[in-house]
């Protein structure tokens, strides 16, 4: 049987930090497990909450992809998403990391393949943790720190008003993104959502 797709949704665990803008990646991964029509489990590592199902027209060429929250916090995340990946006999180039990017305005989203850690300790615990940066990236963007403000205090603070308006919207088009990728292929996914 074809290893499935690990889609993993990178944020903090726990009521205080899932109003923030660091948890971009849990919001995409809860649509997500949405969509397949899942609810989350935890998984027999027991460092993870999963959902598995298949993803887009149901069909034999239906992807098969477990959606994954770690349960550490996000610069310990690698860990855990390594163990469910071995697991599940998933390769790194199998794998979708959801993450929120300072360097992208509110609401831009990128797909691609590769590329370091841009300071991001999620990334970095996951490049750490595989032993490789190869995996698909979904980059949602959260933009910059207004003024004084340090990027660590920016990402763990709450969603400004103007930005909640926007957010559903804004996580409807990650999880869109990531089924692109999924199903039509990392060209096809960078044309339509890299604009």
């Amino acid at each position: 049987m074809t290893p499935p797709w690990l889609v993993v949704g990178l944020g903090n665990p726990g009521a205080g930090y899932a109003g923030t803008r660091h948890n971009a990646g849990y919001l995409v991964a809860d649509l997500l497990a949405e969509r397949i029509g899942g609810s989350w489990k935890r998984h027999r590592t027991g460092r993870a909450d999963t959902v598995a199902g298949r993803l887009g027209a149901p069909g034999s060429d239906s992807p098969r992809v477990v959606v994954v929250r770690a349960r550490s916090y996000m610069n310990e995340s690698g860990g855990a998403v390594s163990a469910v990946a071995t697991y599940e006999g998933v390769e790194p180039a199998n794998l979708v990391a959801v993450h929120d990017e300072l360097d992208l305005p509110f609401g831009v989203l990128r797909v691609k393949l590769g590329g370091g850690d841009n300071g991001h300790n999620g990334l970095r615990s996951l490049r750490s943790a595989l032993g490789t940066g190869d995996f698909h990236r979904v980059r949602v963007g959260i933009g910059r720190p207004q003024g004084r403000q340090s990027p660590h205090d920016f990402v763990l603070s709450a969603w400004s008003a103007t930005e909640r308006r926007e957010l559903e919207l804004v996580v409807e088009r990650g999880m869109d993104a990531v089924e692109s990728l999924l199903t039509e292929g990392l060209e096809r996914a960078q044309s339509v959502h890299n604009g």
